[in-house]
């Protein structure tokens, strides 16, 4: 390479190094230049992931925590088995009434209410006559229920001798939704065994004969 380049003209010379620096720069402006930002956005990326390791470090050692809170949750809920939660609000609904001394006048059908993915809703409208002390004792005290009972439409309205309240309630009440229990492993059937049975001849021996000699 050397001995070519000497044998060339001073002005070939600076023809072919001024191609190899045009070369070098083009080769640098493809290759190199685009690539000058990716450490800054290395350095961006590290720094996202480190945030977001730390983020779920700090969660994972809240776990113990919340499964404490839910474990308390559960037990203050009472889950109860989805084939007595109508009865049971149902009974809750009668009983405070009988306690606040509300009377109730008329009740729809229930209706149940399964798109949430923790609890099933139950759905009941009453109407019922009481007192405004009376009517606010029965709300009061539902709502402090383990069903989580909670009015979302209540109409009031004044009976005829002005003396009670006639009201038309609808409560919801939000019980567990029971998870289904894991199904059990299946066990892999057992290789059977098969023992290797026994040849037997399907001709008989033949019994040797005798010759008896004349």
């Amino acid at each position: 390479m050397k001995k070519y380049f000497s044998q060339l003209r001073p002005l070939e010379r600076r023809l072919v190094v001024g191609g190899l620096v045009a070369l070098i720069v083009v080769l640098n402006w493809w290759f190199v230049w685009p690539h000058f930002s990716d450490w800054s956005r290395l350095r961006r990326d590290l720094d996202d992931a480190q945030h977001k390791l730390s983020r779920y470090q700090d969660a994972i050692a809240q776990i113990p925590d919340l499964q404490k809170k839910v474990k308390s949750f559960e037990s203050q809920g009472g889950s109860v088995p989805s084939e007595d939660q109508a009865i049971n609000f149902t009974r809750a609904i009668q009983d405070q009434s009988r306690a606040s001394g509300v009377g109730i006048i008329s009740t729809s059908r229930q209706m149940t209410r399964t798109n949430d993915a923790f609890f099933v809703e139950q759905i009941q409208n009453i109407n019922v006559t009481a007192t405004d002390e009376q009517l606010v004792d029965f709300l009061y005290k539902l709502g402090a229920s383990a069903a989580m009972i909670r009015v979302p439409d209540l109409e009031l309205q004044p009976d005829a001798a002005h003396q009670h309240l006639s009201a038309s309630i609808r409560l919801v009440a939000s019980y567990q939704r029971n998870q289904p229990a894991p199904a059990a492993p299946k066990s892999a059937p057992a290789a059977a065994k098969f023992a290797p049975s026994a040849t037997k001849s399907a001709t008989p021996a033949s019994k040797p004969t005798t010759v008896k000699a004349k």
